[in-house]
């Protein structure tokens, strides 16, 4: 009997995104072998997959796309640049011509491009990019198959949130007129399905699909069928004189999904946008999920814990496993850098709860622990089981760990009472020389518009806290060490 021949060795760019945190798992159960590549090396690496290379790229800088590309058969290309601002059409134009000259330098197979459905007389910047880019890849040697996607529907997904966090925390939304245009929305299985499937049939190369899921609905239908799976009854109002720029306002007050996300995803939203995917559902038969469906297997995945794992957005624990607490998290952060060990700064850190308990600031602190008390909350909780050691699950006053990394990362939870699910994160990274940088961060799951609310309060707050925090927890791992 002749050996099956190997799995392709593929190459997914822009792994830290939201289809590649969870395409990087499915091809690795599919036996292939794989490279993971992002712009930031740590983030990929705080997703712990097994048997993943791991590399940092940048599609602007084509210096680092060689190391990437060598010896791959098949290239995911998965990056954007919504993030980027008003340029970003340029940017993903750019980066896109990089690529294909650097695959084509490298020998590269095939590349397989995720790009959006493009209805006719789209004006949308957001859905010309995804179109252009397309042309810039095939506009190389390697061979590119193009999978068309609308609303993907699965926990992250950015279209799918703003549903969540409007249907969950809005019983009244005044709405602009784009809540009517419809789409098809697919659920993220079946799109991994289809871009698994793609990548290695040869009649695939070179063409351009539209993907799309068994249903043909408008955003306020697939809002009211969401809120039937979550028992709420959403009341929506259209206004006419919202437009696609004051929409995207509106949803940075309601929402947590980025600005700049939103404003492009609304940019697109006032066009229908069928899908004409007979062509791959032949090519790539499966079944579909319906919306409804979809719908209810993103809510039992985080359910069930089977969303990726380490993803700071979208952990369900982190978010107190609660559906109605925002995906996107809100974030506030500061740092120092210690003449310290990294051993010497993780024995400070971890010390966390002896005086002065929080390293600096014990007043905020304290007016914080008496509020929480006032209200029937755990403020005035005091303690921890072990003086001198830490493990997962232990409780240190009101804060419970639930991520222990020895002499790199404490992830706690907050447990005050307040509308939403707060992380607090301290992370010891060696610098050059005998130094080490120490950064605290806070990561906030909203409850709706009063979480939000809530987080906008305290900001200016914990930007002080955290810049004393550290500069307190590195004067002390100094101390020591000497």
């Amino acid at each position: 009997m002749e050996p099956s021949p190997p799995q392709p060795h593929a190459l997914v760019f822009g792994a830290s995104g939201y289809i590649g945190t969870y395409l990087v798992p499915r091809l690795l159960a599919e036996g292939w072998r794989v490279r993971a590549a992002a712009r930031n090396r740590e983030v990929i690496a705080a997703r712990q997959w097994p048997r993943v290379e791991l590399v940092e790229a940048d599609a602007l800088k084509p210096a680092t796309l060689t190391a990437a590309l060598e010896g791959i058969d098949i290239a995911f290309y998965l990056v954007h640049s919504m993030t980027a601002g008003e340029n970003f059409g340029q940017v993903d134009r750019e980066a896109a011509d990089h690529f294909a000259a650097a695959a084509a330098a490298a020998g590269v197979k095939r590349i397989v491009y995720l790009g959006g459905l493009y209805p006719r007389r789209a004006d949308s910047e957001h859905l010309v990019s995804r179109k252009e880019t397309g042309d810039r890849l095939r506009a190389g040697p390697v061979p590119v198959t193009e999978v068309r996607a609308g609303i993907i529907v699965g926990a992250g997904s950015a279209a799918y949130e703003v549903m969540r966090d409007l249907v969950f925390h809005l019983p009244l939304m005044v709405t602009p007129r784009w809540v009517t245009s419809k789409s098809s929305p697919i659920a993220l299985s079946n799109l991994l399905e289809y871009l698994v499937r793609v990548a290695t049939l040869p009649q695939a190369a070179g063409e351009i699909y539209d993907a799309g899921g068994p249903d043909y609905l408008s955003y306020e239908q697939m809002m009211r069928q969401f809120g039937e799976l979550v028992g709420k009854r959403p009341r929506i109002v259209q206004v006419p004189v919202l437009t696609p720029q004051l929409s995207s306002y509106w949803l940075a007050l309601i929402t947590t999904v980025p600005a700049s996300i939103g404003r492009a995803l609304i940019g697109g939203l006032k066009h229908d946008i069928p899908a004409n995917d007979a062509p791959l559902r032949a090519l790539v038969p499966q079944r579909l999920l319906t919306f409804k469906e979809s719908a209810q297997a993103a809510l039992d995945a985080e359910r069930n814990h089977t969303v990726a794992a380490r993803w700071t957005e979208g952990v369900f624990m982190f978010r107190a496993g609660r559906h109605d607490y925002a995906y996107y998290a809100k974030r506030a952060s500061g740092s120092a850098v210690a003449a310290a060990s990294p051993a010497a700064v993780w024995k400070v850190v971890t010390s966390i709860g002896h005086p002065p308990r929080y390293f600096a600031a014990p007043w905020l602190w304290r007016i914080r622990e008496w509020i929480d008390w006032l209200f029937g909350g755990p403020g005035l909780s005091v303690g921890r089981r072990d003086p001198d050691r830490l493990l997962i699950g232990d409780t240190v006053d009101y804060l419970t760990v639930l991520g222990l990394e020895e002499n790199r990362r404490l992830t706690l939870h907050f447990g005050l009472k307040a509308p939403g699910s707060g992380i607090l994160e301290f992370e010891v990274l060696p610098r050059n020389g005998a130094h080490t940088e120490v950064k605290v961060t806070a990561y906030w799951h909203p409850a709706g518009v009063w979480g939000l609310l809530y987080w906008y309060a305290l900001f200016p707050a914990h930007l002080f806290i955290f810049r004393a925090m550290t500069a307190a927890i590195a004067r002390r791992a100094e101390s020591a060490a000497r």
